[in-house]
């Protein structure tokens, strides 16, 4: 029999409030090859992120994988890791300080801001929960993953869908699923690299690196690659640069079957033989940075242009909490939340306050305690 979780404390007279639930990809409690492992198993066991039989893929998973990659990855958390812990946990919690203020600013009516990471701590289980104890009665989530893929922002609801199963009493739900041509979003992205140029200087080539997937993934059907595009050309135009001047790239691949193409770091080593000197990479896919930016592209793939010939490389942080990224979700958020209570122009706290008082005493003369 399945056991529904009751909102035990619920008062007749409790306010409501509309709840945020902003997500990301997620981080290790620690850079340990035990926390990696607990992080990666789980990870890795999406069945969105890997679409292989599963018996097949558990054997190989934890009897291949899970033996040797913890360790690796272990010591490359290691070089990014602060005593505020991973850098996307620390964005993250900044991003979601900067959006409850932001849209407690901007919103008539009371509205809670909670962060769940779909793999690790905090978990999105948290995150609702945190919610439901504010009495959000209406959530929305945002997956701050600009573009989408069934391998993140389905998985994500996939996720919140699991734990609403769960509860007794449902709230109301939204879900955004992407937002690669928001123009917020990427007026935010030409800023950061229209404010990187102006104290550095232009670069021979500009570099547009998104998240890979397996190209089958692709073939079935997944627009990731279409939307990257997009918000790449949207970016350029921005910044009026010339086709020659830039190139999207995809990053971060995993195993032998084909992922999506030109590969970054392929790219980055044939570069200086073709004359190109100097690099600025940004991800615009990734709405904080991590350890795919900070030690994949920043290090990593630094060292494979430098190593091959070139001159200057420079990574243009991600939009992390600036006031421009956060205005820009601010302004997401606020279109996908028209129509409730909260974002009414009439809301009214005082007449709801009475009319809770009055709730509560027709609820006491029917019996309720509370």
């Amino acid at each position: 029999m399945t056991t529904y979780q009751n909102s035990a404390d619920f008062r007749h007279d409790q306010a409501g409030c509309l709840g945020v639930l902003v997500t990301n990809l997620g981080t290790p409690d620690a850079p340990t090859p035990k926390a990696l492992r607990r992080y990666l198993a789980e990870f890795l066991w999406d069945p969105r992120v890997v679409e292989m039989p599963r018996p097949l893929w558990w054997l190989i998973l934890h009897g291949v994988i899970l033996r040797f990659r913890p360790a690796r990855a272990a010591r490359a958390y290691q070089t990014v890791w602060s005593e505020a812990g991973s850098p996307l946990l620390q964005f993250s919690r900044q991003q979601e300080a900067a959006l409850r203020a932001s849209l407690q600013h901007a919103l008539p009516g009371p509205v809670q801001v909670a962060l769940g990471m779909r793999y690790g701590n905090p978990s999105i289980e948290q995150g609702l929960e945190e919610l439901r104890q504010a009495g959000a009665r209406r959530i929305l989530v945002l997956p701050l993953y600009p573009q989408y893929s069934a391998t993140t922002s389905a998985s994500t609801l996939d996720a919140v869908s699991a734990v609403l199963r769960r509860w007794r009493w449902v709230p109301d739900l939204r879900f955004v699923s992407h937002y690669p041509d928001d123009p917020g979003y990427i007026q935010a992205l030409a800023n950061s690299i229209r404010e990187h140029r102006a104290a550095h200087g232009d670069a021979d080539q500009l570099l547009f690196s998104f998240h890979g997937i397996p190209k089958r993934y692709l073939l079935n059907g997944d627009p990731y690659h279409c939307e990257c595009h997009k918000t790449a050309r949207l970016v350029a135009e921005a910044l009026g640069l010339e086709s020659d001047r830039h190139q999207l790239v995809f990053q971060s691949r995993f195993g032998r079957e084909e992922w999506l193409q030109p590969y970054c770091d392929k790219t980055l080593q044939a570069l200086p033989g073709q004359g190109v000197k100097s690099v600025q990479v940004v991800c615009p896919g990734f709405s904080a940075d991590c350890l795919e930016t900070l030690e994949e592209i920043a290090e990593q793939n630094r060292e494979l242009f430098l190593q091959a010939g070139g001159e200057r490389f420079e990574y243009i942080p991600a939009l992390n909490a600036r006031e421009d990224h956060i205005q820009a979700l601010t302004r997401l958020i606020l279109r996908h939340a028209q129509g409730w209570p909260e974002s009414a122009s009439d809301w009214d706290a005082a007449r709801l306050a009475r009319e809770s008082q009055e709730t509560l005493a027709r609820a006491r003369a029917l019996g309720a305690e509370r």
